[in-house]
């Protein structure tokens, strides 16, 4: 049989690529059902078409892709850089600390900010609602109320025990600033602590 009898055969023509004259074959082959002289005649024609490839690459006729020539020197690709492992956290700390929204952090940052302000002229009136916002901005999350009412507490102890030490350091006792006083600063100070403790924990 002759090559150009095999392209016939199959019907390609000398162009064909290799993955062309592979599904030409296999298309044949299936067509012809139980006929075990036209699946031998099939398999001659591309057998042929092999053997005439392979000569034509060995005379250099045929260009032969460097992917494939050159198999070797394809560099293979980086590996995916790792992240770090991160440590485990506890159970008790996963459910204590929020990562919250935007909304989270905004709304009561300004409210606090607020109150903050209002620490200055009026400090007792400032802590009292700045309790009843922390209370109210932790239950929202997790509609806990004594576990709101708790965290909000510890967050006040902190916020006072630093707040009247940072006001003490600022205005020494008997002396009374213009614009503040001790209690005025540990009132701002405990409006920032239970911020971080209304907009971070939960």
């Amino acid at each position: 049989m002759s090559d150009q009898n095999s392209y016939e055969l199959l019907g390609l023509t000398e162009a064909s690529t290799f993955e062309e004259i592979q599904a030409a074959r296999d298309r044949l082959i299936e067509s012809c059902g139980d006929e075990p002289q036209q699946k031998a005649n099939i398999e001659a024609a591309y057998d042929a078409i092999l053997m005439e490839r392979l000569r034509l690459r060995q005379e250099g006729k045929i260009k032969v892709p460097d992917r494939i020539r050159f198999a070797e020197n394809n560099p293979e690709p980086a590996p995916a850089a790792k992240s770090p492992p991160s440590l485990p956290r506890p159970d008790w700390l996963s459910s204590l600390v929020d990562t919250p929204s935007r909304d989270d952090i905004l709304w009561p940052a300004v409210t606090f900010a607020g109150l903050a302000l209002l620490g200055f002229a009026a400090p007792s009136l400032s802590l009292a609602v700045a309790l009843g916002a922390s209370v109210y901005f932790l239950n929202r999350k997790e509609n806990k109320f004594w576990r709101s009412f708790l965290l909000t507490i510890v967050g006040l102890a902190v916020g006072l025990g630093l707040g009247l030490t940072v006001g003490q350091l600022l205005i020494p006792q008997g002396l009374q600033a213009a614009w503040a006083s001790p209690d005025a600063i540990a009132a701002a100070i405990s409006c920032l602590a239970l911020w971080v403790v209304s907009s971070f924990l939960r």
